[in-house]
């Protein structure tokens, strides 16, 4: 049985006292993982140390947004992996769409990340995902498939093994929108049938969430899809109690 994963992904949210009553609540009102469920939460770098020191020995994990591709250096503003080992971070996102598009971050640097995130002992949380403008011109395969190929290429399809994909389509971040659970469904089988054509036990055992406005209202639908196995929440995983409904989702 795959292993099921909701991570909360802040982006740029919260402070102490505001974090502090989240992860409390959090703490009280996720049930106990059943069914390979797992969760998680990726905070902003500041509240690392605080999100360890509430969520150790808890149920829940605990990730960054990004990290560096480099293991040190003259890099200002940078942070590295094993800076995050410090912490005691599972997780790490490479290639966050807004990585990507805000910040110029090539398929290759995401490859690098990955690899760096990897090497240090974590388990990146890679996103892929087209745009309106390439799912209109009906390039979504196509631009996946280039922003998979660049990992694989780089690492090898067998570092899938310790890796966590999400599908994330662009227009459907923060805008309200979401893919209906079939369109969803049809790219995560996408994503598995070209990851199986390299090596079927990987594609069959690669947890692939889904990453476009997960709500607690369309979570169970969403999660039924035989090759969606959770969800990276944006918006709703600063409500505790949003949060907790879609991890409950995942149980069923």
């Amino acid at each position: 049985m795959r292993n099921k994963l909701v991570a909360g992904n802040w982006k740029m949210h919260g402070n102490l006292q505001d974090n502090s009553a989240l992860l409390e609540a959090l703490k009280i009102g996720l049930p106990k993982p059943e069914n390979n469920a797992r969760y998680a939460v990726c905070v902003p770098f500041p509240y690392l140390a605080s999100a360890q020191a509430t969520l150790n020995g808890t149920q829940i994990e605990w990730g960054a947004q990004n990290l560096s591709q480099h293991e040190k250096g003259a890099y200002t503003g940078e942070v590295s992996a094993q800076m995050l080992n410090d912490f005691g971070c599972t997780y790490a996102i490479v290639g966050h769409s807004e990585r990507r598009m805000l910040y110029g971050e090539s398929s290759q640097i995401v490859a690098e990340k990955y690899v760096a995130a990897q090497r240090a002992g974590m388990i990146p949380i890679l996103c892929v995902g087209e745009t309106l403008e390439q799912r209109d011109s009906d390039t979504t395969e196509q631009v996946i498939d280039e922003q998979l190929k660049a990992v694989i290429t780089l690492a090898g399809v067998d570092s899938l093994e310790n890796a966590v994909i999400a599908y994330e389509p662009v227009w459907a971040i923060g805008t309200g929108k979401t893919a209906t659970p079939q369109q969803a469904q049809d790219i995560h089988l996408f994503i598995r049938k070209g990851i199986s054509a390299q090596n079927s036990e990987i594609a069959e055992n690669l947890t692939i969430l889904y990453g476009g406005s997960v709500k607690a209202n369309n979570a169970m639908e969403l999660f039924a899809m035989p090759d969606i196995d959770g969800g990276l929440i944006g918006g709703a995983s600063l409500i505790a109690d949003d949060f907790i409904a879609i991890c409950k989702a995942i149980q069923n």
